[in-house]
């Protein structure tokens, strides 16, 4: 039976639950322990798909399709374990799920009740497909002492009732705030929030203590007696360097073998965490740098492009170079035509992330035109594809009114929304005027290379799978016209119907993907996609 882990966050701060927990997740994998972290969030969405980026970060999507939340990100990067729908509940799904049961009868005309009714529901999805599993890490969302926090915290009381003290840990994230006028660290708001989550049944195992100052063993030991844990217990969490560092730090400080113990596990041997080492080694000592022009829509929340930023790190310690990100707004290249040279010639490679619609498109198509007429290494992703499509169309297949459906009506439909498509359960279909939330084509797909194409040499193979997200496609009419202008559709999906990548051949490196390849990114794993991207930005910050 897997054992359980709960990370809850303190009432002042839950800073690093997420991170936290995926640390602790690759610890215990560095020990031989297999394990899956899930992520309860108390929002009334069904999923973050639904959810502005400047309100929630990125959405980041699992293989089987499911809109999750960014954490889930960290998850997968630091533990290589591919999430799935099921490790991630929204309070919307767990109600909606709820109201479905009684519509159909299932709770034979009961009155319908958080207790027992939603909180049953919470601890089926924390049990559900664990059986291969040692341990499972639930992240509660929000923060102890929220009103939309309750109906979890209430479930995992009973949880841990449920499957015996033995078999379940409390580990609860707090701030430890420093005063710099009194030149001290107040530990008052980790005592009241631990108290706050007692007083709803739950009292903590482990406490993690966010702070900017190391905290002495005097500090520790006093918020050990006040808040009823073990001194050795209290771990220090201090801000790192780099996201790669924290686990390192979190086992220097003894955060793996506390957790242990608690369920009455001797720890034994320390982890092997060479590859963590040489991951901090690598950003640490790069043997050069190089600057990434990512031309985006939502850059004044760097959480939006999460996966894409921790993606070009990744294909900097595949390189070994520092990756400087230069964020910019595209709707800045719409209103002044000399912010497109002022703003990008100081980059070695540009990228064109995806967005949904017209806002900074313009300005997109603008810095795709810049990348090609300078052969500067260009990137575009998802809608980063289909305005390199439109440029190309405009500017080298002769079709000056190209544009995408989703700005409008448009007589060179080189964009269009997609209608329908394979998957792996059959044909899906979606009508222009349905609903928006989770009807885009979501999740792993299968392409095919063209054999002796520039992305069949990067991947190493023919036969590919990526994770999409998106409802407009490139319009395959436009093929032979574009391929005719240098722009090569070099991957389709099995059936030939659908553009997965464009590439120019002439080109030192311009490459479109119609899918999201900075999702499947891991910093012990890098994509190839990013790791080549990144060499062309080293061989070009060679040649200026």
């Amino acid at each position: 039976m897997a054992r359980y882990i709960f990370i809850t966050g303190g009432v002042v701060s839950s800073l690093g639950k997420g991170l936290m927990a995926a640390s602790l997740a690759a610890l215990l994998q560095a020990r031989g322990y297999r394990v899956r972290i899930r992520k309860f969030d108390p929002y009334l969405n069904v999923d973050p798909g639904t959810m502005s980026p400047y309100q929630h970060g990125e959405v980041y999507v699992t293989d089987d399709g499911a809109e999750t939340d960014l954490d889930l990100g960290h998850y997968e990067r630091f533990t290589g374990v591919s999430a799935r729908q099921s490790d991630n509940v929204t309070s919307g799904r767990i109600y909606q799920t709820i109201i479905q049961r009684e519509r159909r009868g299932d709770y034979l005309g009961a009155t319908v009740q958080v207790i027992p009714h939603v909180t049953d529901a919470i601890k089926e999805f924390a049990q559900a497909d664990t059986d291969d599993l040692d341990f499972v890490l639930c992240e509660i969302g929000g923060t102890v002492g929220d009103i939309e926090s309750l109906p979890f915290i209430e479930a995992i009381r009973q949880l841990r009732n449920d499957l015996g003290r033995g078999n379940s840990v409390s580990v609860h994230v707090t701030l430890v705030p420093y005063i710099a006028a009194a030149g001290e660290l107040k530990t008052k708001p980790t005592q009241h929030s631990v108290r706050e989550l007692a007083a709803l049944g739950v009292q903590p195992d482990v406490l993690v203590c966010r702070c900017e100052k190391p905290l002495p063993l005097s500090e520790r030991n006093k918020i050990g007696l006040f808040c009823n844990v073990r001194p050795e217990a209290v771990i220090p969490a201090l801000d790192a360097k780099s996201i790669y560092a924290v686990p390192l730090q979190y086992h220097a400080e003894g955060l793996d073998g506390e957790v242990l113990r608690a369920f009455g596990i001797e720890p034994g041997d320390a982890p092997d965490l060479s590859r963590w080492t040489e991951i901090v080694d690598r950003l640490t000592n790069p043997e050069g740098e190089v600057t990434v022009g990512v031309v985006g829509k939502y850059v004044g929340l760097q959480d939006a492009y999460k996966s894409l930023n921790e993606a070009l790190v990744h294909g900097g310690i595949a390189n070994r170079v520092k990756v400087n990100i230069r964020w910019i707004d595209a709707e800045l290249f719409e209103r002044d035509e000399a912010e497109i040279a002022a703003s990008l010639e100081p980059c070695h490679a540009i990228l064109v992330p995806g967005a949904f619609g017209e806002r900074g498109a313009e300005g997109k198509i603008a810095s795709v035109r810049f990348a090609r007429e300078r052969e500067i290494p260009y990137f575009g992703i998802c809608f980063g594809m289909q305005m390199a499509c439109v440029e190309g169309a405009r500017n080298t297949a002769g079709v000056v009114d190209a544009s995408s459906t989703e700005f409008g009506a448009t007589t060179e439909p080189v964009v269009g929304l997609i209608t329908e498509w394979m998957s792996a359960t059959g044909l899906e279909r979606r009508e222009a005027s349905g609903d928006l939330g989770g009807t885009m084509r979501l999740g792993a797909y299968p392409a095919r290379l063209a054999g002796n194409s520039v992305v069949a040499t990067i991947y190493g193979g023919e036969q590919i799978s990526e994770r999409h997200r998106h409802r407009y496609e490139v319009n395959t009419a436009y093929r032979d016209r574009l391929e005719k202008g240098g722009l090569v559709f070099s991957g389709m999906s099995p059936d030939g119907a659908l553009p997965e990548i464009v590439e120019r051949p002439d080109h030192p490196w311009f490459v479109g993907v119609q899918f999201h390849p900075e999702l499947k990114s891991k910093p012990f794993d890098p994509h190839p996609l990013f790791a080549s991207f990144i060499a062309a930005a080293v061989r070009q910050s060679r040649l200026v």
